[in-house]
């Protein structure tokens, strides 16, 4: 098939890369313009667009889609569907109507739940135990559209938001490989969408990761889990942000009667922080200004003890 792909991160160009491999003609790639990242503030292309250079295809990046100069210039050239994986835009009506299969999304749930901008975070966080993919034919509504396929993928116990990335990346390459013959041959039936089990997830800002210690140990592990690498979950310590990076939730006999937030317990490898129900068992961690280390290499240069309270100040 003839393919406008539009998509940014790696999770997108892994889709872009089985595309191309599997012999389908992209005629274009629509991604995010570059942008300045980091402390450098050194501007970068995104992934999408480095492997569409990679192999010779045009490449657009409007600052907004759904203008009339944009539009035309889509129309410049052929495609039978535009596959669509995390964008970053709302595509408009006239858009979706274009190609002649209209336009499919490769999206990191399994549809109706999670529907919106952070669902591989969000499914973590909520101690999911499986999430997948879904190709979606998109349509005027935000992941509104009907189901053209699904595949699941185990969440692991361990499994962070990056492992998952990983995972939901290669599983959307594949099965966006598979259905597209299936939709170009009117072989897939289209499946409405179950509106009494939608859920769905804002984007995550940085605000998502402070910990409340009051909440119980095991819900915090999973946010810990489900903000790794971004954006991370944190607390304070004499007025700087400390970031927690690798946790583990510890049940405690009886009720605690330590403040949340309290170390009760510190060892040469770890040390536990006291929940609103249980401990969490802190592995690995970062100060502010300070490079990420395990809790052995922690503790040597910041000699934290029992009774120290985290979380009470603000953080600059």
């Amino acid at each position: 098939m003839k393919i406008i792909f539009m998509g940014t991160p790696d999770y997108a160009a892994e889709a872009l890369e089985a595309l191309i491999k599997a012999g389908h003609e992209v005629t274009a790639v629509v991604t995010q313009p570059d942008r300045a990242k980091g402390r450098s503030g050194q501007v970068q292309c995104t992934p999408v667009k480095e492997c569409a250079v990679r192999h010779g295809i045009a490449v657009l990046q409007p600052v907004k889609i759904k203008t009339p100069e944009a539009i035309e210039e889509l129309k410049k050239y052929e495609a039978d569907v535009y596959v669509v994986a995390a964008f970053g835009q709302i595509l408009s009506k006239e858009i979706l109507e274009l190609p002649q299969f209209g336009c499919v999304n490769i999206h990191a749930s399994l549809l109706p739940k999670y529907r919106g901008a952070a669902p591989i975070n969000q499914c973590i966080i909520d101690g999911e135990k499986e999430t997948g993919i879904t190709i979606m034919q998109m349509d005027a509504g935000i992941d509104t559209g009907d189901i053209l396929a699904q595949k699941k993928v185990i969440i692991e116990d361990k499994e962070t938001a990056e492992t998952l990335f990983d995972k939901l990346s290669q599983a959307g390459a594949e099965l966006i490989v598979e259905a597209l013959p299936k939709i170009e041959r009117g072989e897939i039936t289209p499946i409405k969408q179950d509106e009494s089990l939608v859920s769905y997830v804002k984007m995550m800002d940085k605000s998502k990761g402070r910990i409340d210690w009051s909440a119980d140990a095991v819900s915090i592990e999973r946010l810990v889990r489900g903000l790794n690498p971004w954006p991370s979950a944190y607390t304070s310590c004499q007025g700087k942000t400390v970031k927690i990076w690798r946790s583990d939730a510890v049940e405690t006999a009886g009720e605690c009667t330590e403040q949340p937030g309290t170390i009760v317990l510190v060892r040469k490898d770890f040390f536990d922080v006291a929940c609103g129900a249980g401990n969490l068992r802190i592995y690995e961690l970062q100060m502010e200004g300070k490079k990420r280390m395990d809790t052995k290499s922690f503790l040597l240069g910041n000699p934290w003890k029992e009774g120290m309270i985290l979380g009470t100040e603000s953080i600059r």
